[in-house]
This record gives structure tokens, C-alpha cells and sequence, in this order.
């Protein structure tokens, strides 16, 4: 399949200082992928420069086969078939609900930017709010809006920037799955940018890990979570903690939790030191394990129950379990370490 979106060694920078590093990805039509990571990382540059806001200092960036970006040529953004979804909405205040939605159409026939219009009101749950003002409507509705706006001109690639960052957390997390929803009846290619990983994991298809404007990983949350290429991706995603270890072998780690074999073959020498990343559902609860940890911490999140748990050589670990498992804290519980991925990394001492 033909990417509808490709970077080859894209570069960025500003008075000479580098923010973007040698950036190669690509997004298939009908995809969805995110670029994550720390404010800073150059996430939000990248997507200027794929819009056509930014110029490139070094790489290449195509869409649809046709190359738009490169040092020294810049297609401008009204003319790549692009839709953005902004941070702020970025409504017009003066226009009602479905004037701002028509405003990409104001080159077709009244009756297409009424039918058009109308379509995408509807697809996004707002046709009865179509003669409001922006300043009538909640964030959720407004950013649904915007959305609406981006989707109307059918462009070939719509980009997000943080659109659900001035929500709250229940209605981002209800709103980036309508919105994956949305895209994904219509067809629609996009790339979100976001420090949120859990918008991540719900809109995207494919993840890219950035930081200090170089891309650390590009891959399915799973992946990601699972199978991280550095430390970095490591602590960046989701919840863990490292224990050491030593290597007996290319699959096997003695550590103080027992011996582990891992899911695939690492390179080490037997005997090197190595780092264990343990996720929290790695830890399960069993009163007849011999290994004990105390209880530093708990959090109550309904279904489940987190602990911050110190064994007994003083590392600390956390696990997931079930919510009715109410350890107090300062108590020993029983565990056991069942990891069906192996995460591991020479230890930083070597």
C-alpha cells in the first residue's frame, strides 16, 4: 500500500537550533497515528511543518505521492488538502454553528454547503445546535464542531493538534473515542499530537514516541507498551519499575523475584547485569507465595486497586489488583511475578 502520508529524514529548526532530528515515518490512508511524547520534543513542529506552517531544513515530505515540503520549497498549507483541528477550537465567534462548519466550502453551491453542512452536524451529534453560536456550546460540543469543520472539505489527511487538552478528563477520554469513532466511519487519515498517552491508546493505530525531536519508537500501543526499544519509551509509557538483574543466559535473568525467562533472545553475555522493567500487570496477588512485599501505598480506582509495594531488599514495584484484594498499608501481601513480555536493558553501571 502507497503511504498517503511519508517522512524521509525530515529536519527542523529554529535560528539554528535543531528541534526535529532526522524524522522518517508514514501513514497508510484510513490510518490513524499520533505522534507522543513531553512538551518540548517537537511533536507539535513536526505537524506545522507536515501543515505547511513551518519550512524543513533537511528530508523530504510527501502526500498523496506528491512531494510538499523540502529545503527550499514549501507547498503552501491551503494548497495540500489538509484539515486542522486546533488546541482552541479556533471557531469563529461571529458565525453560527453551521456557517463555521461550511466555512472550507465557500466555494461550492449553496446547496452542497447546506447539504454538506448538514451531513457533518449530524455525524458528530450536533444538527439540532446548527443555528447556535460557538459561545452557546460546551468545550466537548465545540471541539465536536471544529471537528466537523476540519472533516467538511473531505481533505486527504486531517491533523490534531492536542484537541482535547482544554477538557476535562471524563469528557476527553469519552470524546478522543467518538472522535476515533467518527474518523474511522468516514475513512479518514489522520495524525494527532498529544502528551496524553491514554488519548493515544484510544484514537491511534499506530504510535510515535518522540523526544528531543527524534522519534524513539513508531508501533501499535500494544508494542509500545510491551515491547519498548529504549529506556526511554520504557518509562515514558504507562506505569513500571526496574529491578536489577544478572543474565544467565539469552532468555533467562536471575533477579530477586526469581528467575525469568523472557518472551525472545537478548544479546547480553551470561553474568551481565541487567534491568528488569516490571508493569504493574506483571504482579499478581497469591497468599501462598513465599515472596512478600509490604504495602507502601494504595490507590482505590473502583474496579481495581494500585499498591506501591517494597520487596525485601528494598526495591520498590507496583501491582494492579483486583479491588476487593484491601491490603492496609504497612501490610505484607503474598506475590508472585507472571511476565509474559520480557523488558530488559543492560544496567546503566556497565
Amino acid at each position: 500500500m502507497e503511504p498517503l502520508l511519508q517522512l524521509d529524514g525530515v529536519f527542523c529548526a529554529y535560528d539554528h537550533n535543531s528541534v526535529v532530528e532526522d524524522l522518517t515515518f508514514h501513514i497508510n490512508k484510513g490510518d490513524i497515528a499520533c505522534l507522543l511524547g513531553p512538551s518540548g520534543c517537537g511533536k507539535t513542529t513536526t505537524l506545522r511543518a507536515i501543515a505547511g506552517f513551518e519550512s524543513i531544513s533537511g528530508g523530504t515530505i510527501e502526500l498523496s505521492g506528491m512531494q510538499v515540503s523540502a529545503p527550499g520549497h514549501l507547498v503552501p498549507p491551503e494548497k495540500r488538502s489538509l484539515g486542522m483541528v486546533f488546541q482552541d477550537y479556533a471557531l469563529f465567534p461571529h458565525l453560527t454553528i453551521q456557517e463555521n462548519v461550511c466555512f472550507g466550502l465557500r466555494k461550492s453551491s449553496p446547496a452542497r454547503r447546506q447539504s454538506v453542512g448538514a451531513r457533518m452536524l449530524e455525524l458528530v451529534g450536533l444538527e439540532q445546535y446548527a443555528k447556535r453560536y460557538p459561545h452557546e456550546l460546551s468545550g466537548g460540543q465545540q471541539q465536536r464542531v471544529a471537528l466537523a469543520r476540519a472533516m467538511a472539505p473531505e481533505p486527504s489527511l486531517i491533523l490534531l493538534d492536542e484537541p482535547f487538552s482544554n477538557l476535562d478528563v471524563d469528557l476527553r477520554r469519552r470524546l478522543s473515542l467518538e472522535v476515533r469513532d467518527i474518523l474511522k466511519s468516514l475513512g479518514t487519515t489522520a495524525l494527532m499530537v498529544t502528551h496524553d498517552q491514554e488519548e493515544a491508546f484510544a484514537v491511534a493505530d499506530r504510535i510515535g514516541v518522540m523526544n528531543e525531536g527524534r522519534l524513539q519508537q513508531w508501533d501499535t500501543a500494544y508494542n509500545i507498551y510491551h515491547e519498548p526499544l529504549n529506556r526511554f519509551v520504557a518509562n515514558f509509557i504507562g506505569l513500571g519499575h526496574f529491578i536489577r538483574g544478572k543474565a544467565l543466559s539469552p532468555e533467562l535473568v536471575d533477579t530477586e523475584m526469581g528467575v525469568i525467562k523472557g518472551n525472545r533472545a537478548y544479546s547480553w553475555l551470561p553474568d551481565s547485569p541487567v534491568d528488569i522493567l516490571l508493569r504493574p500487570d506483571d504482579i499478581l496477588p497469591d497468599p501462598e507465595s513465599p515472596l512478600q512485599a509490604k504495602v507502601l501505598q494504595k490507590t482505590f480506582t473502583g474496579a481495581s486497586m494500585l499498591f506501591k509495594l517494597q520487596l525485601p531488599t528494598g526495591s520498590i514495584i507496583e501491582a494492579i489488583f483486583p479491588s476487593h484484594n484491601d491490603h492496609q498499608v504497612g501490610a505484607l501481601v503474598g506475590i508472585r511475578l507472571e511476565a509474559d513480555h520480557l523488558v530488559a536493558f543492560p544496567s546503566p553501571t556497565q
